[in-house]
């Protein structure tokens, strides 16, 4: 086990998908898993999410991982963190602003402010997938080429250019105690696929929880099985799947 690195992405692979994203739950048995990997692995295992990092502590706590909140945009390996600063990015916290006003005769649709980054959710409103894309997508016309969007389930994201997972997992791989190693990312959406390609062409494995078209390698169905095989790998001090 000593020769990989292990990225987890976090809502819809460690936890279950949920319709408002502050109601999301932690399976109490995970974080004394991910802490039995995290030593078996010398340290060299990291939380790759869109949410930002100090969610990510209050998620875990009192466990502590490394981990890339965000999408890349900010991090943390050991006792060195990068975090974004909003205040860095007025245009898009005016374009916070403007979207919050947009949706007000939309119920259903949420705004999630990440400070650096903002999602357009419709997954308790479906019905306004159009309006939410096209608003989206209108919103980062606006900003212009130093901002992107990034689909997800039920979800648009608007964040800066340089935030993806493949670019951070590869700064991750430049740095002890993950430099050296062969990378392991299960990840279960659009936002993650990127992550894949990197691994992949790195020799590494990439693993897919749930449906939908992807890069990866490997697939498991649900959130509850990946944690069931995570378990199995913290007991077995192996990261092995269907063999490899």
């Amino acid at each position: 086990m000593d020769h990989c690195a292990l990225f987890l992405d976090f809502d819809g692979t460690l936890v279950d998908i949920v319709e408002r994203p502050e109601a999301v739950a932690i399976d109490p048995a995970l974080p004394p898993i991910l802490t039995c990997l995290q030593e078996q692995l010398n340290g060299a295992l990291a939380i790759i999410s869109g949410r930002p990092i100090t969610f990510l502590d209050r998620a875990f706590a009192p466990c502590r991982f490394d981990s890339a909140g965000l999408h890349g945009l900010e991090h943390r390996i050991g006792d060195k963190i990068f975090l974004c600063d909003p205040n860095d990015h007025p245009d898009l916290r005016d374009m916070v602003r403007r979207l919050q006003d947009a949706v007000l005769s939309k119920p259903g649709l949420l705004i999630e402010d990440k400070g650096c980054s903002v999602a357009l959710h419709w997954r308790l409103a479906p019905h306004e997938k159009d309006f939410a894309r096209a608003t989206a997508q209108a919103a980062v016309e606006a900003l212009g080429a130093q901002y992107r969007i990034q689909y997800g389930k039920a979800v648009a994201e608007i964040a800066p250019s340089g935030a993806g997972k493949g670019s951070i997992i590869e700064q991750f791989l430049q740095q002890s105690p993950y430099r050296g190693r062969r990378p392991v990312f299960v990840g279960d959406d659009l936002t993650d696929e990127n992550g894949f390609k990197v691994v992949n062409i790195r020799g590494g494995l990439s693993v897919r929880v749930g449906a939908g078209e992807t890069v990866a390698a490997q697939r498991v169905g649900t959130p509850s099985d990946l944690r069931h095989l995570l378990s199995v790998w913290a007991r077995t001090g192996t990261l092995s799947f269907d063999g490899r």
